[in-house]
């Protein structure tokens, strides 16, 4: 007698007939989301250690420092991000599998039998995807001028000038894996190439069938979702060097014994710990 996957999987959780050792992808999944999920709440959460000299975390751009905000900084900016890598199609499939079990892998048994899609709450505010995308192609701008920015050394006449470190190449490296994981990214192709049946009876069909090829380009890759597990791992990197600069690291990579002084390039409004500073040495000096 056969058995089918549709037998298996009313069997329960587990049941298969593959003999490969399918467990490895989510189990490895499980931990490198899970580790980056925990670091970056953590990293968030302290709200200190995030930039050095000219180098900015990228859990904190754009760098917003305001008075009415009492928690960090990275929490006004990092719902953007996270909304587009939650919501994104690679990273549904990846943590669906991972941590819901749902399913853990092809033709392995589910823990559940029934479906219905994401056409209820909370799996309907998937559909929000495309907005996020619009946030996120922004954010690849602010952190490319980072990279700018952390291409801008103090000199020693006074000013800055052009240089480059290990933080830079990481930051520019993970600019350029963050715009190809965006500018690949479904709802993007479908915003230039979609709701067109014909590319040459459309208008502008000719230009939008060449710019759909453009950004097709970088989806291959993403199939398996290299460029995003790379992204975020750079992510943490640079996040980790930058924190480790803060400490006895950064005494051997500062010019001449002194911290670099980040580039006026950068405008923030005061932070809440400068304005307490303010008023406590107002208070001390009248």
């Amino acid at each position: 007698m056969t058995t089918s996957v549709r037998d298996l999987h009313e069997r329960g959780f587990g049941a298969t007939l593959r003999r490969d050792a399918w467990w490895i992808a989510p189990v490895l999944t499980a931990l490198v989301l899970g580790s980056f999920g925990i670091y970056s709440t953590w990293a968030a959460w302290v709200g200190a250690n995030y930039e050095w000299g000219p180098y900015l975390s990228p859990f904190y751009s754009p760098l917003v420092q305001t008075t009415w905000w009492p928690l960090s900084p990275a929490f006004l900016i990092l719902i953007f991000p996270l909304g587009f890598r939650a919501s994104c199609y690679y990273y549904r499939k990846a943590y669906y599998r991972a941590f819901f079990l749902d399913p853990v892998a092809c033709g392995v048994g589910e823990p559940r039998h029934g479906y219905r899609g994401e056409t209820k709450f909370p799996f309907i505010l998937q559909n929000v995807h495309r907005f996020f995308m619009y946030a996120a192609v922004i954010f690849i701008f602010i952190l490319s001028y980072d990279v700018y920015l952390a291409t801008r050394w103090p000199a020693a006449s006074g000013g800055t000038q052009f240089g480059a470190g290990i933080g830079t190449l990481v930051m520019l490296v993970n600019v350029i894996l963050l715009a190809s994981y965006t500018f690949g990214c479904h709802s993007l192709r479908h915003l230039i190439g979609g709701q067109v049946d014909c590319f040459s009876c459309a208008r502008g069909g000719q230009a939008r069938f060449q710019a759909w090829r453009g950004v097709s380009a970088l989806n291959p890759p993403l199939r398996d979702g290299c460029h995003s597990r790379h992204a975020a791992l750079l992510m943490m990197l640079g996040a980790v060097f930058i924190r480790a600069l803060k400490g006895r690291l950064g005494d051997f990579a500062r010019p001449e014994g002194r911290r670099a002084e980040r580039p006026s390039g950068r405008v923030s409004l005061p932070s809440r710990r400068f304005s307490a500073r303010i008023r406590e040495t107002r208070a001390t000096t009248s």
